[in-house]
């Protein structure tokens, strides 16, 4: 086998080796898109299935010292108006999304955000 055709066939291999590497970063960034888009449907159902649930109680409610209480049939639960957007963003970030204005609704590929984590602490 001469030196030529050996480079000639470095180089193809060389080429086939960059197609599928581009096809493995593509394929890494569609099963991102595929599971940021896979939770952000189950938190909308698991959203939905509780409004549902809601319409369907008819609750009532009434006013205490504290806060406002639902009465719904023979159980009470507490409403808590004043700090639910932090509590929602709270649980967003640990189950794997981003809050931080910088990445805001990706899913977390690595450990902890200092962004998100400065946020949270203000």
């Amino acid at each position: 086998m001469e030196k030529k055709d050996i480079f000639v066939q470095m180089n193809e291999m060389e080429d086939q080796l960059g197609l599928m590497q581009q096809r493995a970063g593509s394929l890494k960034n569609e099963i991102m898109r595929l599971l940021e888009e896979n939770k952000r449907l189950s938190i909308e159902n698991q959203q939905l299935r509780k409004l549902l649930r809601k319409e369907t109680q008819v609750p009532v409610l009434a006013e205490t010292g504290a806060g406002m209480t639902v009465h719904t049939g023979g159980s009470q639960e507490e409403v808590a108006p004043v700090g639910e957007g932090y509590d929602n963003l709270a649980r967003l970030y640990q189950e794997g999304f981003h809050i931080c204005n910088v990445h805001y609704g990706h899913l977390r590929t690595e450990k902890d955000c200092l962004f998100c984590l400065s946020f949270l602490n203000k």
